[in-house]
């Protein structure tokens, strides 16, 4: 990231930058961490998965209690392992820390029962915290599920969520916020999916492909969070954006780095027997060797045709990265896709200076700069 805070440094808007990586999984902690030292705001395009974040779970463990004729204490259970609290609810309360919750869970007997005879075991029940009287009372007071029902009733849950349950998630956060930024996405995205939610649902309740019923409502929320979204979920045009070299494909950036050209990383490596510089002097018909066939997986096309897409996305200049060893201190081999690029390489001097305070760019960055401009001259 120090490279793209020098260019930024020497005028190159950050609209005009992209960071590529093959896979952001190992990537995105610590690109978000040095963004932050260098001052510079990133975007990741990645595809936010909202049936695997906890706002989405709460509304859909909401609609299964709901949906139950006789839930299992488990199923009864699960909106309070998701942060449910109620629309009333102050911070000092609600919602239940998971240890509390589950010594309930453990206190209340195996068999499944009514809501109404739930209710009646929770006050009863000397082990019980009296929370979940309350939380009782209020899936008891629940109304049918026609669609302004439903929204009403999930949006109260949502909006508690984002009062009382999104706080939890940055106490327990790290430095970085990553999960923070993660599930207030997710916050803002369910917020969405109950408003779309109310339509969808009453169009289909009019055409009778489903029935009135809160099963309905959660097969129905599944459907619409499973449909892909935007790329970008963020707006803001001096943002950094970093991508998925997937997410590259047509897409035209006048400065693209490409990071992590690790072999075994980009392209991944397949399984086999194998050894990996015996498939790539197969591949590349080296000596005697060239005579045998190789297997399609080690071709790692789709690695290679997203790289080939990054390239293509570059217009004025492409910045390629890899680090030489791991964190651990094992030796990291260059891509063999750089065998495939003529490149010039930074001498050890000028990256040293690139990561000092001051950030002086190297000589071949800038005469990439320079050659744009007297292009555009």
């Amino acid at each position: 990231m120090a490279t793209v805070a020098s260019l930024r440094d020497h005028g190159v808007p950050t609209r005009d930058i992209a960071v590529v990586v093959r896979d952001l999984d190992n990537y995105e902690e610590p690109l978000y961490r040095a963004s932050v030292h260098y001052g510079l705001t990133p975007v990741f395009w990645v595809q936010l998965r909202v049936t695997q974040t906890r706002p989405f779970a709460l509304i859909e463990s909401v609609c299964d209690v709901l949906a139950s004729d006789n839930p299992s204490r488990e199923i009864l259970c699960r909106p309070l392992e998701h942060r449910w609290a109620p629309p009333s609810a102050t911070s000092s309360e609600w919602p239940i820390d998971p240890k509390t919750v589950q010594m309930s869970i453990q206190a209340l007997p195996d068999e499944s029962r009514t809501l109404s005879e739930w209710h009646d075991e929770l006050e009863a029940n000397p082990g019980i915290d009296e929370r979940l009287v309350t939380y009782a009372e209020w899936l008891g007071d629940s109304p049918e599920p026609t669609p302004e029902a439903v929204t009403n009733v999930l949006t109260d849950v949502v909006e508690t969520y984002e009062k009382l349950g999104l706080p939890v998630t940055k106490e327990n956060d790290s430095p970085s916020l990553i999960e923070t930024e993660r599930d207030t996405r997710a916050t803002v995205r369910v917020q969405t999916l109950v408003q779309q939610l109310r339509h969808k649902y009453a169009d289909r309740l009019d055409e009778g492909t489903l029935d009135r019923s809160w099963s309905s409502v959660a097969e129905l929320s599944q459907l619409i969070a499973t449909q892909r979204p935007g790329r970008r979920e963020h707006s803001n045009a001096r943002a950094i954006d970093i991508l998925e070299a997937n997410d590259i494909w047509l897409l035209n950036v006048p400065y693209v780095l490409a990071v992590g050209l690790i072999d075994g990383e980009w392209p991944q490596q397949t399984e086999s027997v194998v050894p990996p510089e015996l498939q790539e002097a197969i591949l590349r018909g080296d000596g005697c060797v060239g005579t045998l066939a190789p297997r399609t997986a080690w071709t790692t096309g789709r690695d290679r045709d997203q790289f080939d897409d990054t390239l293509r996305a570059a217009g004025n200049g492409l910045i390629v990265t890899r680090h030489t060893e791991s964190t651990s201190g094992e030796e990291r081999r260059p891509s063999p896709l750089l065998d495939h690029l003529d490149t010039d390489l930074v001498p050890p001097d000028e990256r040293r200076q690139l990561m000092s305070e001051e950030r002086e760019l190297p000589n071949g960055v800038r005469a990439m700069l320079n050659h744009e401009v007297t292009d555009s001259e």
